[in-house]
């Protein structure tokens, strides 16, 4: 989800103000389930095969090339929509430098790259592209856009190869469809995508609540639930769905903006339980990012239920794994996370913030060793959950 707009006026307003803000009120920090290794940072407008790196929205690791797979939510604006191959180094030490192996521009169903947004082509969005997960056998990947909601394409999830070129689109529920008083929020839609260890089952996490579902999140109130889906990889048939319910926004705007929280991000953790990433924005308070950790099998199923109302279902219980601010850094807009190789018997959590293309914020690697619930089942290198 874009917050570039919205940071910029906050920058601005603040840069104009003729007295300094008072800083907010601490918070407690919550004890962590990570250990840092460490945190690589790229400045803004740095460049890789001609173009800018920047908002990078998803991640994940194949192990057999020993390389991370990136995608960009650049709506074919600042370059065309594309992946990256990145190698980044880690050890009990801290972690090394970003090294960008490669970069791939996505192609669309006809095998052309996505048209820029002052181009559109008839019959194909302008992607907005959000999370990637490796398919078995790294032959191909799975990835998440937003849609294209101003032209009338919702929420899509495609398959392609390294390469870029298309293998297919994935027909999604019509319950996914945007309605004037239903369905997904622009820039509220597929954000977090997880993927079964047998690849047959693909997790889908909406960011913000179904329109019918109720209100999105407010420092006063954690707002409606999201919809987290699960649905078969062959036929697009959804197989369950679980409601979970983010936090309040945890801090309060300081300038004109927004004040947001939601799942930025799902990651498999064995193969019944999610990762869930939740990212907050507060204009002039800047970003949060908490990661609790959820059971597929809890809470209701709600797949069935057109509104979700408090009498109507159960939503899956959560566990807090961390909030990264404990670990003594100033998270940027966290999106994209995966598991890198263990270290020293621990898995080991990769993430990456998006920047926005916005020269105020930066592309933020963090990597920590998982010290979190659970261990029996955990497959560190893997993604998905069984439903």
């Amino acid at each position: 989800m874009s917050l570039a707009r919205w940071a910029c006026i906050a920058l601005l307003a603040l840069a104009g103000c003729a007295l300094p803000l008072a800083p907010p009120a601490p918070e407690p920090l919550l004890a962590p389930h990570l250990r840092l290794i460490g945190v690589a940072e790229l400045p803004p407008g740095t460049e890789y095969g001609g173009t800018t790196i920047g908002g990078l929205s998803g991640i994940d690791y194949d192990a057999r090339r020993g390389e991370y797979l990136l995608i960009s939510d650049d709506r074919s604006a600042d370059g065309p929509a594309r992946v990256y191959t990145l190698r980044l180094p880690y050890d009990a030490h801290g972690l090394g430098a970003p090294q960008f192996t490669g970069v791939q521009p996505l192609q669309d169903s006809s095998g052309r790259p996505f048209a820029p947004w002052w181009r559109p082509r008839a019959g194909m969005e302008r992607p907005d592209a959000e999370s990637l997960r490796w398919l078995p056998g790294a032959q191909s990947f799975l990835w998440t856009s937003e849609g294209d909601f101003a032209r009338g394409f919702g929420p899509q999830l495609r398959e392609n190869r390294p390469d870029g070129s298309p293998v297919r689109n994935i027909a999604l529920p019509a319950s996914f469809s945007p309605g004037d008083d239903s369905g997904p929020r622009r820039n509220g839609t597929l954000e977090g995508l997880a993927l079964t260890p047998n690849g047959r089952t693909a997790w889908l996490a909406m960011e913000l609540p179904w329109r019918q579902d109720g209100a999105e999140a407010t420092p006063a109130s954690a707002g409606a639930p999201v919809r987290i889906t699960a649905v078969d990889v062959a036929s697009g048939r959804p197989l369950r769905q679980i409601a979970y319910q983010p936090d309040a926004v945890p801090r309060t705007r300081r300038l004109p903006g927004p004040q947001i929280n939601g799942v930025s991000e799902i990651l498999a953790d064995g193969p019944h339980h999610l990762l869930v990433l939740e990212r907050s924005y507060s204009a002039g308070a800047g970003f949060g990012a908490r990661l609790y950790r959820i059971d597929t099998r809890a809470g209701s199923d709600t797949l069935a239920l057109t509104a979700l109302t408090p009498a109507n279902h159960h939503a899956a219980p959560k566990t807090l794994v961390a909030d990264l601010a404990a670990l003594g850094l100033t998270p940027d807009n966290i999106e994209g996370m995966t598991w890198g190789p263990a270290l020293q018997g621990h898995c080991v959590l990769v993430l990456v913030s998006d920047d926005n293309f916005n020269p105020a914020q930066v592309t933020q690697f963090i990597a920590a060793q998982y010290l979190g619930p659970g261990g029996s089942d955990r497959q560190c290198g893997t993604t998905g959950a069984s439903p």
